[in-house]
C-alpha cells in the first residue's frame, strides 16, 4: 500500500521536475493512435525509462513516451504507447501511469483503442464510444490492500464511463458526420486473438468489442475519481461464421486510416470538458 503511493509519488516529482503544467485531462493512445500526440502544443516530452517505475512499452506502435502539453485549449498528459497485460506486467504496473496522471493533477481520463468488432451491424473503421465493458482478464488492479487516500475499498462501477461525455461524443459525431456507435467492450488477457467459440460467447454475454486493454486502465481511473470517456476503432471483423485469420498489419493499417476521425472526435470533446 504505501509502496504503491511511494510510486506514484516518486513518478510525479520526476515529471513535475521537467514541466510546470498542470494537466485538466489524461490521455492514453492505444495501437495504431499515436498521431494525436502531434496535435499537442508540448511543453514537455519524457521516455518512460526517464520515469521512475514506469515499465517500457513494448507493443507495436507504442512509442513509450509520456507528453505534456496543450490540446482543444486545455492541459494535458498523454501516453504515447499504453502497457498491457500480456507484455508480462501486473495490472498495478500496467495502471500506475493512470494513478501518476492523477497525482499530476488531471480530473478526466480519456482512453482509446483498436478493438474487434464483434457487432454484425457495425463495420470496419467505425467508432465505438464505450458505455459499459465486462472484464475478463481473471485479474483486477485493485486487488490487494487498498490505500483510502487514493481510492475507495469497494468501488462502485455503476457508471465506469461518464454519461455527459459519452452524450457530447454522440453530439460530436453526429455533426462531423463520423460513424461511431455506443456499445459494450469485453477485455481479454491476449496476446492470441479469439476463437469462434469466444467470439460467440462473447457476443451472447453481450459485449459489440474485443481487445487486450482498456478496462484496468478505467477501472483505476474510477477508483481515483476521473471522470472517463472511452473510445475505439474497430479494425477488425470478428464474426465466428465468417472469421478470416488475423492480420495485424492490416489491423494498424485500419487504425492509422480512421484516426483522424478519432482525433478529430477527442480534441472536440476535450474542448467541452
Amino acid at each position: 500500500m504505501n509502496d504503491l503511493k511511494h510510486k506514484i509519488d516518486e513518478a510525479a516529482a520526476a515529471i513535475k521536475a521537467q514541466t510546470d503544467l498542470v494537466p485538466e485531462v489524461g490521455i492514453i493512445l492505444g495501437t495504431g493512435l499515436g498521431a494525436l500526440t502531434g496535435d499537442i502544443e508540448k511543453t514537455a516530452d519524457i521516455p518512460y525509462e526517464q520515469i521512475p517505475h514506469f515499465p517500457a512499452a513494448t507493443a507495436a506502435t507504442h512509442a513509450g513516451n509520456l507528453i505534456l502539453g496543450t490540446l482543444g485549449g486545455k492541459p494535458v498528459v498523454a501516453m504515447e504507447g499504453r502497457l498491457h497485460l500480456y507484455e508480462g506486467y501486473t495490472l498495478q504496473q500496467v495502471t500506475l501511469p493512470v494513478r501518476v496522471m492523477k497525482a499530476l493533477g488531471a480530473k478526466s481520463l480519456v482512453v482509446s483503442n483498436a478493438c474487434g468488432c464483434l457487432n454484425p451491424e457495425w463495420e470496419r473503421g467505425d467508432l465505438i464510444i464505450i458505455d459499459d465493458h465486462i472484464n475478463l482478464m481473471g485479474d483486477n488492479p485493485l486487488i490487494g490492500p487498498n490505500d483510502e487516500t487514493l481510492g475507495p475499498r469497494f468501488t462502485d462501477m455503476a457508471e465506469p464511463y461518464y454519461g455527459k461525455y459519452i452524450a457530447a461524443a454522440e453530439e460530436i459525431a453526429l455533426e462531423e458526420g463520423i460513424r461511431a456507435h455506443r456499445g459494450v467492450y469485453a477485455a481479454m488477457t491476449g496476446p492470441c486473438l479469439e476463437t469462434r467459440a469466444e467470439y460467440r460467447f462473447l457476443r451472447t454475454i453481450g459485449a459489440d468489442a474485443i481487445g487486450m486493454s482498456t478496462v484496468p486502465e478505467v477501472i483505476v481511473a474510477v477508483h481515483s475519481g476521473l471522470k472517463t470517456f472511452g473510445v475505439g476503432i474497430l479494425t477488425d471483423v470478428c464474426l465466428p461464421d465468417a472469421l478470416e485469420p488475423a492480420n495485424i498489419e492490416e489491423i494498424i493499417a485500419v487504425a492509422n486510416t480512421a484516426e483522424p476521425k478519432l482525433t478529430r472526435l477527442v480534441e472536440r470533446l476535450i474542448e467541452r470538458m
